[in-house]
């Protein structure tokens, strides 16, 4: 397995925007598709965008489209989620996701996860 950290969460206003990083340990980073989910309080967790180990394709959920884009850098062994446009609903705990074989919005497709970043959007 893989180990995650997510960094860059905090507080912005309605409209504004965020960069997500998440470092993740180990050579084999380019192997793994990563993933961002998040979760808010009293609800399930919920897919945002994944990103496949070449960095090729990528998917998003119909919430984030067209705001949020994932990136990663595989010599940084690093993802990224851009957030912009922000709107208090965004707000979560932002989570990182890896698996060397899944992909896809089920988050029993990935066998690693980030202890979460904080993501505050107030209106």
């Amino acid at each position: 397995q893989v180990q995650l950290v997510e960094s860059g969460g905090g507080l912005v206003q309605a409209g504004g925007s965020l960069r997500l990083s998440c470092a993740a340990s180990g050579r084999t980073f380019s192997r793994y598709t990563m993933a961002w989910f998040r979760q808010a309080p009293g609800k399930e967790r919920e897919f945002v965008a994944a990103i496949i180990f070449t960095g090729a394709t990528t998917l998003y959920a119909d919430s984030v489209r067209g705001r949020f884009t994932i990136s990663r850098d595989n010599a940084k062994n690093t993802v990224y989620l851009q957030m912009n446009s922000l709107t208090p609903e965004d707000t979560a705990v932002y989570y990182c996701a890896a698996d060397l074989t899944g992909y896809g919005a089920n988050p029993r497709a990935y066998g690693s996860w980030g202890q979460g970043t904080q993501v505050t959007v107030s209106s």
